[in-house]
């Protein structure tokens, strides 16, 4: 199974458009050691051929173009996406749908009721999307059955509900429902090995960290450095829980969460932060924030970082 992190950067990228914070401005001015990221996403794929999207970012294009493996030529109008999943209905997991509409073909777009209802009523993308190639949805069940794909023989994805957010355009923002938000377990059936892949992480659950524990490689919610980050910085009047992400420091943060799992198998872990907003301080190459993380055996996600389990 090979998995490509087509975006590691949380809504609006790194550096943000209309943001000066440190970070931003030191990377565009070039006085900070950090590298450029676009929003989140990654790709799976069994051949290296034939992908499954998770998440559609509004940077799709610019990451089609930075990754030749999504585009095989096979003809003369082709694509390696065989199909999409999202894992909820934000703006900066879903906007990049629409730059697939000159498909010849429905797009199979994997999503659960909840966010299907909000691609086809909130944010109606599901509609856009008719009068051009068309989307099949193809439903994901919350009762732990595995999804199996033809474009990706012997992998098997299994999603997970989260406490988290709906978007502020959903009718669940203040009334979440199962389905809102998702995290995946994706398995690779002939290697064994399997990833945990949830950028939005608003609370670890006993099933989530059961699904961590078990994990090869974990792609975990890197949003944001403290849960006060924004309001600090004067950014927002939001804490890191208010949008529904777990911080990496503090009591209960990522940190401690992925120091305290014991893997329910003997092998190692990979550990990698990922949706990492443009303010958190870990996007700073030789910062004191990265040396932490490198204690704790934690990496941090960047564009192009690619993993075969």
């Amino acid at each position: 199974m090979k998995i490509k992190v087509l975006g590691s950067s949380a809504g609006g990228g790194f550096p943000q458009w209309n943001c000066n914070c440190r970070n931003c401005d030191g990377v565009r001015r070039g006085t900070l050691k950090a590298t450029r990221r676009t929003q989140s996403s990654i790709a799976v794929s069994a051949n290296g051929e034939d992908w499954l999207l998770v998440n559609a970012s509004p940077d799709l294009l610019a990451q089609i173009a930075a990754n030749p493996e999504l585009q095989p030529a096979r003809r003369v109008r082709d694509s390696g996406i065989a199909a999409a999943l999202v894992m909820d209905a934000q703006i900066d997991h879903v906007t990049g749908l629409l730059m697939l509409r000159e498909r010849g073909t429905p797009l199979p777009l994997y999503a659960t009721d909840a966010v299907w209802q909000d691609l086809s009523q909130g944010f109606p993308i599901v509609p856009m999307l008719s009068h051009y190639c068309g989307v099949e949805h193809r439903r994901i069940a919350l009762d732990g059955s595995p999804i199996e794909m033809a474009a990706l023989p012997g992998i098997r994805v299994v999603a997970l509900p989260l406490s988290s957010k709906a978007p502020p355009y959903s009718p669940h923002r203040d009334a979440p429902v199962r389905g809102d938000n998702i995290g995946i377990v994706i398995d690779d059936t002939a290697s064994g090995r399997s990833v945990f892949y949830a950028p939005g992480l608003g609370a670890i659950e006993p099933h989530v960290r059961d699904a961590m524990r078990d994990a090869d490689l974990l792609l975990v919610d890197g949003t944001t450095w403290t849960g006060d980050e924004m309001i600090r910085l004067g950014l927002s009047n939001k804490t890191a829980a208010d949008m529904g992400h777990l911080p990496q420091t503090g009591a209960g943060g990522m940190i401690e969460t992925l120091d305290a799992l014991a893997p329910l198998r003997d092998r190692a872990q990979r550990k990698v932060l990922i949706h990492i907003n443009n303010t958190n301080p870990i996007l700073i190459d030789d910062g004191p924030e990265r040396r932490v993380l490198a204690e704790h055996r934690i990496e941090v996600a960047y564009d192009g970082m690619s993993f075969e389990l």
